[in-house]
């Protein structure tokens, strides 16, 4: 069985999780169940191990003293009239014989707190050196015995435990009678040995029977998060997305199955969400490439009336001339932002670019070139390798990118600026890097920079105003398209951008 362990947690005095470093921990579901299982089968052998060798123990030792009780006190009489016949009101007149003793009787006789007798039947046939030698803390421990005739357990320095009984004699003295408590401990660890033995094995068996039990009864959850890691794993960001089957659903009375129903209720939901919102991503692209096509030709006518206009050789009032300049100006940049939306709609399509062999050398050159020429106040400097750098995909497309970026840098920073512009190739491709020392992208627009719309910090624009924000998301898209990535790294005095080119 494998489960993941952790350290387990426990609640201080103010209800926080505090970490109890070094206990495991059982992490996932089914340990957890196994764990648990395993500790109450452990608690269940325990106790009945308990009760068992408890049982046992006071039935022996009640055994032990029904004997004690049979046997009286004719062995420590027998020591104190030498071994004669003598008249006992406990059982009537017998001999002290120690063949009818078992082995291992203990017998005392004690006077006040003195033991004047001791002796134990030893095995065999022969009642020679019966007596034996009690130490000092022998002696106290066989005074405090109540002469009350029930049984009691010592401990004797030179037998062992004993289980002894006392009564009082003919002459006012104490008879103890006792007999060892050995096979009563030798009974009580050999069930303890055969009991950790069967509880061991039943603890093994049950823990792999267990395991298997939980691990196919969550068979359905397993099947649930792997298709939630199918889903996880799926691009929802854009574009169509066909989800996986569904989880099989099992009995919707169990708890497994109410959560494999929750979960397909889920996927259908998220299914519909998407499918809604890939219609209507494809009603505005649709749209948009429509509106940018149809906006081509009358922005085109506006603009050539107005060039058209200027050109009259007749006298203009100055202000008719103003205004016809500002008008094709702005049909100019009108129709660059109209193709700009031609062109992603075209990329947001997926309609495939060129793919030719382009000098990326040759078309760095000329943009820097160009930006040099259109922001003589800026410090352009530009970094080449010394063989070409060569790139399969589409030469115009990919001067537009150029172009963006440096216009990017040209326009957001102040008169001044240094940019430096670095091509080199790595192991995965072309790296172009366009690199500026202006006042940075603020924080709250880095992380949308690459989106449509999106306008840098005022406080970057030194040279005049910004696009519609369609640049830099021009450049992402088409990266991405010639299989590449780009990226953006800003600080106060740092503005980088990365272009990966992959091969296509």
């Amino acid at each position: 069985m494998s489960a993941r362990w952790g350290s387990a947690v426990r609640r201080g005095r103010s209800g926080a999780r505090v970490l109890v470093r070094g206990v495991p921990f059982p992490r996932t579901i089914r340990a957890r169940l196994t764990a648990g299982l395993l500790v109450l089968l452990a608690v269940g052998c325990a106790a009945v191990g308990v009760a068992a060798v408890y049982e046992l123990n006071g039935f022996l030792t009640g055994r032990v003293d029904q004997q004690l009780r049979d046997v009286g006190p004719r062995f420590p009489a027998s020591l104190e009239h030498g071994g004669k016949v003598v008249e006992s009101d406990h059982d009537g007149d017998e001999n002290g014989d120690t063949r009818r003793q078992s082995t291992g009787t203990f017998g005392a006789r004690l006077v006040g707190t003195d033991v004047t007798n001791a002796a134990v039947v030893r095995a065999g046939d022969d009642t020679t050196d019966l007596y034996v030698k009690v130490t000092t803390a022998d002696r106290r421990t066989l005074a405090a015995v109540p002469a009350d005739g029930l049984g009691h357990t010592v401990c004797l320095s030179a037998l062992g435990d004993y289980r002894v009984t006392a009564v009082r004699g003919r002459d006012g003295d104490v008879l103890i009678t006792g007999l060892p408590m050995e096979p009563v401990r030798a009974a009580v660890h050999r069930l303890e040995l055969v009991a950790s033995c069967v509880f061991g094995v039943a603890l093994v068996v049950a823990g792999v029977a267990g395991a298997l039990w939980v691990r196919w009864s969550l068979r359905p959850l397993s099947r649930v998060a792997a298709t939630a890691t199918r889903v996880s794993e799926l691009p929802l960001a854009s574009g169509e997305v066909a989800l996986p089957a569904r989880v099989p659903e099992p009995d919707p009375r169990s708890e497994v199955g109410r959560v494999a129903g929750a979960v397909n209720r889920m996927l259908g939901h998220v299914e519909d969400a998407l499918t809604k919102r890939h219609a209507s991503e494809e009603r505005l692209r649709s749209f948009a490439a429509d509106a940018s096509h149809e906006l081509r030709t009358p922005v085109a006518s506006v603009r050539g009336h107005a060039e058209l206009a200027l050109l009259h050789p007749g006298p203009v009032p100055p202000e008719v001339t103003r205004a016809l300049e500002r008008i094709a100006a702005e049909s100019a940049r009108m129709g660059e932002m109209v193709d700009d939306l031609l062109l992603l709609a075209r990329l947001d399509a997926g309609r495939p670019l060129e793919g030719l062999p382009v000098d990326l050398t040759h078309l760095v050159l000329d943009s820097v070139t160009d930006a040099r020429a259109a922001g003589p106040g800026h410090r352009w400097t530009l970094e080449l390798p010394e063989d070409p750098v060569t790139v399969t995909g589409d030469a115009h497309r990919l001067q537009q990118v150029l172009a963006n970026l440096l216009a990017n840098a040209r326009l957001h920073t102040p008169v001044g600026t240094e940019v430096r512009v670095r091509l080199e190739t790595d192991g995965t491709g072309p790296v172009l890097t366009v690199h500026d020392n202006g006042p940075g992208v603020t924080e709250d627009v880095r992380p949308r920079v690459f989106e449509r719309f999106t306008r840098a910090d005022r406080r970057r624009a030194g040279g005049g105003g910004g696009g519609a924000g369609l640049g830099l998301s021009i450049v992402a898209a088409v990266v991405e398209a010639h299989g590449g990535t780009v990226a953006l790294e800003s600080r106060p005095g740092a503005t980088t951008f990365t272009v990966r080119l992959g091969a296509r």
